[in-house]
C-alpha cells in the first residue's frame, strides 16, 4: 500500500474548516504518498467541494448531512478531538460512514490553560502589565487560589486534571458530572469562587449556565469555560457582567468561531477571551495528527478503527 498506483487510488482527505492549520500541516507531512490533503474554501459550501473525498476532518467545522451525501465514496469521518456535536452522526449512519474522535489526547493542555486563566483572572494579569509600564510597584493586589473553592462542572478527564492541578494548589474541590441532581449544580454554584466548565456541548448542557444559574453563583465569583461555548446563555452572562455580579470571566470557547472581538461582551474589562487555544501545543497537534494519520490508515486497509464513535 506503500506506493501509488493509478491516479483514482488518490485519496482526497479534507479538512472541513479554515483554521487549525498546524495540526494540518503535520498531517500533511505524515500521509502517506497515497493520500493528499485539502482545505476547504471557506468561501464556498462544503458540500460543494468535497464530491471525491474519502476522509473527511472536521475540527470545528460543520459537516452536516449535505457534506456527507455529497462525499458520494466517503470512508470515515475523522474529528481530531473529544467532541462531535458539528458532525451529523445520523446522516453518518444512515450511509454506513464510520466516525472516529481522538478523546485524552488534549487533557492536560485544556487543563493547563483553564488553570492559566484562573491565575490571570485572580491576579490580574492585564493590570500587572499596564502597571509595570507605568513603573508601578507591588500593584494591583490580586487573590491566592489556595483556600478558594474550585468547582468543576464535568468531570471527565480534562476536569479530573484541573481537579488535580487546583488541589497542589491548595483548593478545596467540589464537582458535578451528567450523573448529578439539579440540586448539586445548585450547591455547586452557590458555594464555588471559581466555577470551571469541562462538559460535552449536548441537548441537555446547551445553555446549562443562564440568568438563574448566573444570579446562584458568588458576588465576585469567577467563571471559567474551556468546554464550548453554548454551554453558557451569552445574554444572560453579558447582564451578569453588566451588574457586576461576577468578579470574572476566562472563555478559550466561544459561540461563533472566530469570535468577534468588538462584540460587547468581548469589550468587558472583566472578561478574558483566548482564541481557543486549549489544544494549542505541539505536543497536542502531534498526537492529532499521528491519531488522524493511523485511522486513515486502517479505513483504507479496513481494520479496525481507533475510538469509534459510530
Amino acid at each position: 500500500m506503500g506506493s501509488l498506483g493509478a491516479e483514482e487510488d488518490l485519496w482526497e482527505i479534507w479538512w472541513c474548516y479554515d483554521g487549525w492549520h498546524a495540526p494540518g500541516d503535520k498531517l500533511e507531512r505524515m500521509l502517506p504518498p497515497w493520500a493528499k490533503l485539502h482545505r476547504m474554501d471557506p468561501t464556498r459550501p462544503l458540500a460543494e467541494q468535497v464530491a471525491n473525498a474519502k476522509v473527511l476532518v472536521p475540527t470545528t467545522g460543520l459537516v452536516d448531512a449535505a457534506a456527507i451525501v455529497a462525499a458520494h465514496d466517503l470512508r470515515l469521518i475523522a474529528q481530531p478531538a473529544a467532541g462531535y456535536a458539528n458532525i451529523d452522526l445520523e446522516a453518518a449512519k444512515q450511509r454506513g460512514i464510520p466516525v472516529t474522535i481522538a478523546p485524552g489526547y488534549n487533557d492536560n493542555a485544556t487543563a493547563e490553560v483553564a488553570l492559566m486563566m484562573m491565575l490571570m483572572l485572580l491576579r490580574r494579569a492585564d493590570e500587572a502589565l499596564v502597571a509595570f509600564q507605568q513603573r508601578i510597584i507591588g500593584d494591583p493586589v490580586g487573590h491566592e487560589l489556595a483556600g478558594k473553592t474550585l468547582g468543576i462542572i464535568g468531570m471527565g478527564r480534562v476536569g479530573k486534571c484541573l481537579a488535580a492541578a487546583a488541589q497542589g494548589l491548595g483548593m478545596k474541590l467540589l464537582s458535578t458530572d451528567s450523573g448529578s441532581s439539579r440540586q448539586q449544580l445548585e450547591q455547586l454554584l452557590q458555594q464555588s469562587d471559581v466555577v470551571s466548565l469541562h462538559c460535552p456541548l449536548n441537548q441537555q448542557s446547551t445553555g446549562m449556565i443562564g440568568q438563574a444559574e448566573l444570579a446562584m453563583m458568588k458576588q465576585g465569583a469567577v467563571l471559567i469555560n474551556t468546554a464550548r461555548g453554548p454551554v453558557i446563555d451569552k445574554a444572560a452572562l453579558l447582564q451578569a457582567l453588566q451588574q457586576g455580579r461576577l468578579g470574572g470571566v476566562g472563555l478559550d470557547v466561544h459561540w461563533v468561531e472566530p469570535a468577534d472581538p468588538q462584540e460587547e461582551l468581548y469589550r468587558h474589562p472583566s472578561v478574558l477571551a483566548l482564541p481557543h487555544m486549549g489544544s494549542a501545543t505541539d505536543e497536542v497537534y502531534e498526537r492529532f495528527a499521528h491519531i488522524l494519520c493511523e485511522n486513515i490508515t486502517r479505513v483504507r486497509e479496513g481494520r479496525e478503527l481507533l475510538h469509534r464513535l459510530c
